[in-house]
């Protein structure tokens, strides 16, 4: 069977792609008062900034022939003082909104990207790695959060101000405006060519930023493997081959963009060379006044300061564009199990349930000719059958790769069947929401996972609202109460990140504890007794001939000696049942099972012969 495997979009856009700001605008728009609010001090802002170069104007062509009195003098200084102080005030709030428009901006996405990942389907998270979405929620979502409230905002404020300039040159002397504007188109091209190159060097270095962040999250979770096989010297050249990559790809990016600013300054430079020197011939002629070449001359660097701001924007954009190309991904992945509109107006919807119509559940449940692949073309499943009447314990056993995971992934409907049904009580479960099937379930994983936080904290998961009494009985249950009432804060003591603090043992005792304390009607253990030791598997023996009586129970099985009650066991080869039945009748049949059960009991036998003997010699 093919691997499985994680596959990264490809973006090869040259140029902005208006359709994902399309998206982002969308998002933006939540925030419309803000906005609104910013986009009327950008005006305000931009008018003033505009005035000032005219009022010197009017100030140099009255004051400087002295034609002007003492009293315009003192109303002019009035007007300046008046001025700066307002428009102090605007940007104090401008940079307030800003800031508030980055930070609910940032919160929103990552709220949607969270409940996103709440909702998308198991096979999601089967493939894709950690260190991907982590790169998505942290570093994409700020870098998209800062430009689109700050650099966007710039944005605004310099168009506002170009604007304002463009108007009141070309309402003064149409010349003199037009020697200011004819380096536009050659700013216009110079920004597209290293755009385009801009880009692609930017997503160059976002993929490599989550290969560098999955790094850290393997080495992170995988520290104690790293040591145990001495691996540290391997790792360092991994995560130094990719920063120095990410490295070059930063530095390239950067180069160019860094280029665009010196070539405006050039061209501005330029500009205003050529002002001064038509703009004094005609000063000298007196075409003009001696203000308003000022004017135009201080018009010219005010406008190629915002010009230069939106050619770095451009660049800046490119940036956000690897970004946003990256959150959006994530945001309309495809959910591939949903219930239908008519079943989640019934029963609700994971984050909003409708419990009070949730039926209670008997455990009948019916495979009926189902089929299933994770890759096109490659079966895993094929014309599936099987009936499992209400408390029984179906156990499947079988060889790595044969399938017994992938019958139970479909009953949890992590999956669904590609072809055939599968019913519980008699109804097809897609008639029935998620929300109902898995609040049904108490599911027990081979490798147990606890989250940050205490021991009552953990088990409680299974039923947040649980009493002390409750989780207590669940943990006596499981013959977990006796260790935990050993730690100094018992119940109230930290697992640690993944349960780092416990052993494996424990840990999967207080994971069948969450399981029980639920008080499901459907049990999956998925070789949940394969990584503790014997005396923790009796344990679990107990629980599931104990706990478990009454309900329906599929335990799939790696060591055989726990399965032995079972109501029945089928053995699972390629997809399908080759073998059924109680473990006496299939011991009898001496076939596959047999076979099986045979060797592990000798390997077992073995292992404990060669221990006793050990144990000798040391003694």
């Amino acid at each position: 069977m093919t691997t499985r495997r994680f596959e990264e979009k490809d973006y090869n856009t040259d140029s902005l792609d208006f359709s994902i700001w399309r998206r982002i605008f969308k998002i933006l728009i939540v925030h419309k008062k803000r906005l609104i609010i910013i986009f009327v001090l950008n005006i305000f802002v931009a008018f003033f900034d505009t005035m000032i170069p005219f009022l010197n104007k009017i100030a140099i062509d009255t004051f400087a022939s002295g034609k002007g009195t003492p009293q315009q003098l003192k109303f002019f200084g009035i007007i300046f003082v008046i001025g700066s102080i307002l428009q102090g005030i605007l940007i104090y709030i401008y940079f307030y909104q800003a800031s508030k428009l980055e930070t609910d901006t940032s919160y929103g996405l990552r709220k949607q990207l969270f409940e996103k990942l709440q909702s998308l389907s198991y096979s999601f998270f089967d493939v894709t790695p950690a260190g991907w979405l982590i790169s998505r929620l942290t570093s994409d979502i700020a870098r998209l959060a800062e430009i689109l409230s700050w650099s966007l905002m710039d944005f605004g404020w310099g168009l506002m101000m170009m604007i304002g300039v463009i108007v009141v040159m070309f309402m003064t002397n149409v010349k003199l405006a037009l020697l200011v504007l004819m380096v536009v188109p050659f700013l216009a091209w110079a920004a597209r060519y290293f755009n385009i190159r801009i880009l692609k060097n930017y997503r160059d270095v976002r993929k490599i930023n989550s290969k560098i962040t999955n790094g850290f999250s393997e080495g992170i979770s995988g520290a104690q493997t790293t040591k145990t096989l001495v691996l540290e010297e391997h790792n360092l050249e991994e995560f130094n081959k990719d920063t120095s990559e990410m490295r070059k790809a930063s530095i390239r990016a950067i180069s160019l963009s860094s280029l665009l600013y010196p070539m405006v300054m050039w061209m501005s430079s330029f500009s205003i060379a050529a002002l001064l020197m038509v703009g004094g011939h005609d000063l000298l002629i007196g075409v003009i006044e001696f203000g308003t070449l000022v004017m135009f001359t201080q018009y010219a660097q005010q406008f190629f300061d915002p010009l230069n701001q939106i050619a770095s924007l451009a660049a800046e954009l490119q940036m956000a564009q690897a970004s946003a190309e990256r959150v959006l991904g994530l945001l309309e992945e495809e959910v591939k199990i949903v219930d239908r509109e008519d079943v989640i107006e019934k029963y609700g919807t994971i984050f909003d349930p409708k419990e009070e119509n949730y039926e209670s559940i008997k455990g009948d449940i019916t495979f009926e000719h189902v089929g299933f692949h994770y890759i096109e073309n490659e079966e895993v499943l094929n014309d599936f059958n099987l009936e499992v009447k209400a408390g029984e314990t179906i156990a499947l056993v079988g060889e790595t790769g044969s399938g017994k995971s992938t019958i139970v992934n479909l009953l949890c409907r992590f999956y669904e069947p590609t072809s055939g049904t599968i019913k519980i009580d008699g109804v097809d479960y897609k008639e029935r929401s998620l929300g109902w099937l898995h609040s049904q379930l108490g599911y027990v994983l081979q490798s147990p996972h606890l989250f940050s936080g205490t021991i009552k904290e953990n088990v409680m998961f299974g039923n947040l609202n649980a009493s002390d009494e409750e989780v207590e009985e669940a943990c006596k249950m499981v013959n977990a109460h006796e260790f935990i009432m050993k730690f100094e804060k018992g119940y109230e003591t930290e697992v640690g990140e993944g349960g780092s603090r416990l052993s494996t043992g424990q840990k999967q005792m207080i994971s069948f504890a969450r399981a029980i304390i639920a008080k499901p009607k459907i049990y999956v253990l998925d070789e949940a007794t394969s990584s503790v030791d014997t005396e923790t598997e009796k344990i679990i023996q107990d629980t599931i001939e104990h706990v478990m009586k009454g309900c329906t129970s599929f335990v799939v099985a790696h060591r055989l000696s726990t399965i032995v009650n079972a109501d029945k066991i089928l053995v699972i080869r390629n997809g399908k049942i080759i073998e059924m039945g109680k473990h006496e009748e299939l011991m009898k049949k001496k076939g596959y099972y047999h076979r099986l059960y045979t060797n592990q009991f000798t390997e077992r036998l073995e292992t404990e012969i060669m221990g006793e003997k050990k144990e000798e010699e040391w003694n």
